[in-house]
């Protein structure tokens, strides 16, 4: 078939298994899988992969002179619920002025939401 299909997103950053390690704990996803820079974790719906990049830099979001390429939008039940263990975890809160989603930072700067349902 010429219809391709979605097999991963991929984020750059300075360690895989720190990073991919986050998101599996956050999304409550089995531990990433380490190759040679690289980790990989797959769970209900998807699978994110993660790609070592020496000298990454974090984007400078909402704007500056590495803005944002892209961010996740994560759907939850609970907004607030969601948010304690998403900062337990590591991230970093950055707006919460919108009723229906916040923006928050990974541990490396890649911009996601968490977004009610």
């Amino acid at each position: 078939m010429s219809v391709p299909t979605l097999g991963a997103i991929v984020l750059d950053c300075p360690d895989p298994m720190a990073l991919g390690g986050f998101y599996a704990r956050l999304l409550d996803w089995p531990a990433p899988k380490p190759e040679e820079g690289w980790a990989t974790i797959t769970g209900g719906g998807g699978r994110i992969d993660f790609q070592q990049v020496d000298d990454y830099a974090a984007p400078t979001w909402p704007e500056g002179e590495r803005p944002q390429q892209l961010h996740l939008d994560l759907t939850v039940d609970d907004l607030d619920a969601a948010h304690d263990r998403a900062v337990g975890l590591g991230a970093r809160l950055v707006d919460d002025s919108h009723r229906t989603f916040r923006v928050y930072l990974d541990p490396v700067g890649h911009p996601f939401c968490l977004c009610a349902s």
